[in-house]
């Protein structure tokens, strides 16, 4: 039986997050220092840690059939392959940053401007997309120190918390583009390869769905019932629950995790006590 071949990146926090997911499907693999590939022990795939800018190429040229790795990467590279599902994390974005010292005065600002970046033609759209003509220094690493050693006037670079722009000097001044963590896939998998996609997918998906929901348990009396199942919905409708007290009931539902403080505050001013919120390990819709 053939194996789904999935490329991740070799180093970095996107490394790690992979892994970690990959874990958390129950896909077990060893990584030593200089592997460049490994095979699950318990689930049909083979694991080949690429570099990130490398991962886009061996996808299109099913070297490798799916790939893990961040959106800018797949727009800067461009290739044909088919963005599967976004992940929900390595969240980033490719900004524009200039030295804190200078006056930013809009898109403008960069006319007739050298820019350095490792995503010229991420860069290049927009620059063209706000009629500017400036000169693009495509370096590889390190971008954020071209502006104090002289190589640029500013910077075009992934953004994550903006800490190292402002260790070297710079102030973010316009986002490109927002990113995550992304699966892509080759356009040409054979049946076989697409049913293990298909299961892999399947238990991403369990995993992300337990990460963005919390499971939450409650006690409310039984005339608060109405309005606490109004703020809580649940997968389809919360559980329900008597308790041995009279005209107080237990009620168990499920809040997504961006909702969760504002959901707390309305079902605690709605009468709900004893408020218990546990993380779900994984969620099957």
């Amino acid at each position: 039986m053939s194996k789904l071949k999935i490329a991740i990146q070799k180093k970095g926090r996107l490394s790690e997050n992979s892994h970690r997911l990959l874990e958390e499907c129950g896909i077990k693999f060893s990584n030593g220092t200089d592997v460049l590939k490994t095979s699950a022990v318990n689930f049909p795939v083979e694991i080949l840690f690429l570099r990130d800018d490398d991962i886009p190429q061996y996808v299109e040229q099913q070297v490798a059939d799916i790939g893990i790795l961040g959106e800018n990467m797949v727009f800067e590279k461009n290739k044909d392959v088919t963005v599967l599902e976004q992940l929900g994390f390595a969240h980033c974005r490719l900004s524009l940053a200039i030295p804190k010292e200078s006056t930013f005065t809009g898109p403008g600002y960069f006319m007739n401007k050298k820019i350095a970046t490792s995503y010229p033609r991420l860069l290049s759209e927009y620059l063209k997309e706000n009629n500017i003509t400036a000169e693009i220094e495509e370096i590889s690493g390190s971008v954020e120190i071209a502006p104090g050693i002289g190589l640029a006037d500013a910077v075009c670079d992934i953004v994550s918390s903006g800490s190292t722009l402002m260790t070297n000097g710079l102030c973010e001044v316009s986002s490109i583009l927002k990113s995550q963590a992304v699966i892509i896939s080759n356009k040409n998998l054979d049946n076989n390869k697409q049913g293990i996609l298909d299961k892999l997918l399947f238990r991403i998906r369990a995993v992300k769905n337990a990460k963005e929901n919390k499971y939450i348990l409650l006690n409310a009396p039984l005339e608060a019932l109405h309005e606490i199942c109004r703020i809580l919905p649940g997968v389809k409708s919360p559980t329900i629950l008597p308790l041995e007290e009279k005209g107080w009931c237990s009620i168990h539902s499920v809040v997504k995790e961006d909702e969760f403080w504002d959901r707390i505050n309305q079902l605690k001013n709605a009468g709900a006590e004893g408020i218990l919120v546990i993380p779900i390990e994984k969620m099957i819709l």
